[in-house]
């Protein structure tokens, strides 16, 4: 699914290809995709217009800011959800949703006075639109995350270590692809209780989520890491056998042997 890594791509595509362009009209056929309820009428009377100003993020929601005081838009692109402006797309169709074109999976829209446009296309409609987001809702976004930051909020939990970084009110923006990458990296297992680490554990998993996040922008996506997705496969670490099994209701992969 798309995490931090594949929604600032999309917001850099925007940033690059839809600020400072006019708002025509508004394309929004799907009223279970609008959130809090928002309307299709509601758009139209808020978007066209307008001009969008900004394209932010904060964790793996999408915030683009409008012209005149308008609203903030905000997108979730679900568990397939891409970007897509005058037809260039951002994210790896072959990993987060299929290559095909289907109509019905254009969930949202903005055609521009151009005539270009902004889709947001989900084959498995599990995103949504919103105007003005709750953005405190979150926790610190994850490229921000400092080693104090992490080591209080694991320290206050018992909840496995894994389910605390995939809590979006704690740290926004890592999922389960993020997650198992950095635990692996660190050396930690995923289900360990989290007010058992140690500084030093700390210090170990703050280093590794950074290097992920790092390695995932630069090799393309959150599903570039090292750590293999397939049970019996062997550790890159360590040669074991890797496991599969459910933590924090999440598919996991993780070492036996090496994470502790």
């Amino acid at each position: 699914m798309p995490e931090i890594i594949e929604v600032e791509s999309a917001r850099r595509l925007i940033e690059a290809r839809a600020l400072d362009r006019k708002i025509a009209s508004v394309f929004a056929p799907d009223a279970w995709y609008l959130k809090r309820g928002l309307t299709a009428g509601a758009l139209d009377a808020a978007l066209p217009g307008r001009t969008l100003t900004t394209a932010r993020r904060r964790g793996k929601l999408m915030l683009v800011d409008t012209s005149d005081d308008g609203p903030v838009l905000g997108l979730h692109l679900g568990m397939s959800g891409r970007v897509l402006i005058d037809d260039e797309a951002a994210g790896d169709p072959l990993i987060y949703a299929s290559n095909r074109e289907v109509p019905a999976w254009h969930r949202f829209g903005l055609a521009f006075a151009d005539g270009g446009s902004l889709y947001l296309r989900d084959p498995r409609r599990l995103g949504a639109v919103e105007l003005d987001p709750a953005e405190d809702r979150l926790g610190v976004d994850a490229f921000e995350l400092t080693q104090s930051q992490l080591s209080t909020m694991v320290g206050a939990s018992r909840a496995p270590v894994k389910a605390v970084l995939m809590n979006q009110a704690r740290v926004a923006g890592l999922g389960n692809l993020l997650v198992d990458e950095s635990l692996f990296r660190a050396a930690l297992d995923p289900a360990r209780a989290a007010d058992t680490l140690d500084l030093n554990d700390c210090r170990r998993l703050h280093r590794a989520i950074q290097s992920t996040l790092r390695d995932a922008t630069r090799h393309g996506g959150s599903h570039t890491g090292r750590l293999p997705r397939a049970a019996d496969e062997p550790c890159p670490k360590c040669g074991a056998p890797l496991i599969r099994r459910t933590v924090a209701g999440r598919t996991t992969y993780s070492c036996p042997r090496h994470q502790h």
